[in-house]
């Protein structure tokens, strides 16, 4: 999202993180209504459109948004009145954004109980479990199987096992696609948690398992690369063949073996 989507986007979260404040764990409401409406945004072209179109008088698009939501809180529908008033460049971007604020609130609502890195470190664990299991990762994200059959696997996975909070983002990120891999959305959700963290987040892979000595200096050498927290998620996987893979954002670090050795059979062919 870029441009004036990207400024739309981050007004309206100044605009709505008092709010979530003051709402501490009710924000969990106010987020999954967001993402009710992101779910009818993406099953109507023609809503996207409406409420989206930059040819249209603002009003008169937040007038429509307090008709159909209705039974919604007032907050959220306030929240989206002011969205609908802004200019986007696309009306993808709005339903984005309206998925980014939802997420935003069920994450304020973890905060506001203090169980935000609670949150953050099971949304890794689960996606650290299904590293080496393509089956499941697979029926997660196969857009072809009923949501509620993905949802009904996902609660065997986690139910009774994790936070209200990651339960229920969880269950998003397999019900509602949205053209993503489930353990992608879990990472992104994970990148949000740390973000409201003041955290980044290094998805660090290794051939074997870091001791809390090589842990610690890591994580100082990327504090002072990017002048912020980090949060490290390693995840062992033999396969690289030693080394390690980091990833901060859209950074990459490749030290493994089975990299270099990529790097050395590209040079032989060229």
């Amino acid at each position: 999202m870029r441009g004036t989507s990207g400024a739309s986007l981050k007004a309206a979260q100044e605009r709505f993180e008092p709010v979530l404040r003051a709402a501490g764990a009710d924000a969990l409401a106010l987020g999954e209504q967001l993402l009710t409406l992101v779910s009818a945004l993406d099953d109507s072209a023609a809503l996207r459109r409406s409420l989206a179109d930059p040819s249209r008088e603002g009003e008169a698009k937040a007038a429509l948004v307090a008709r159909l939501l209705g039974g919604f809180d007032e907050r959220v529908v306030d929240l989206v009145s002011g969205l609908v008033r802004d200019r986007w460049s696309d009306d993808a971007d709005l339903t984005d954004a309206v998925e980014r604020l939802g997420v935003d609130a069920v994450l304020a609502s973890a905060e506001a109980r203090g169980t935000l890195e609670a949150v953050e470190d099971e949304l890794f664990r689960i996606t650290r479990s299904l590293v080496g299991q393509r089956e499941a990762k697979q029926a997660l994200s196969d857009a072809t199987t009923a949501p509620e059959r993905r949802v009904a696997l996902v609660d065997a996975l986690v139910a009774g096992k994790v936070d209200a909070v990651t339960q229920t983002l969880v269950q998003r990120a397999t019900s509602s696609l949205r053209g993503r891999r489930f353990v992608q959305t879990l990472g992104w959700y994970g990148e949000v948690a740390a973000e409201r963290r003041s955290r980044l987040v290094a998805n660090v892979t290794s051939a074997t398992v870091l001791t809390r000595e090589q842990e610690a200096r890591l994580g100082a050498i990327l504090q002072r690369s990017y002048g912020k927290a980090v949060q490290l998620n390693v995840t062992v996987d033999p396969a690289v063949v030693g080394g390690m893979r980091i990833q901060v954002g859209a950074d990459v670090v490749d030290s493994t073996v089975l990299s270099r050795l990529a790097d050395a059979s590209r040079r032989l062919a060229g």
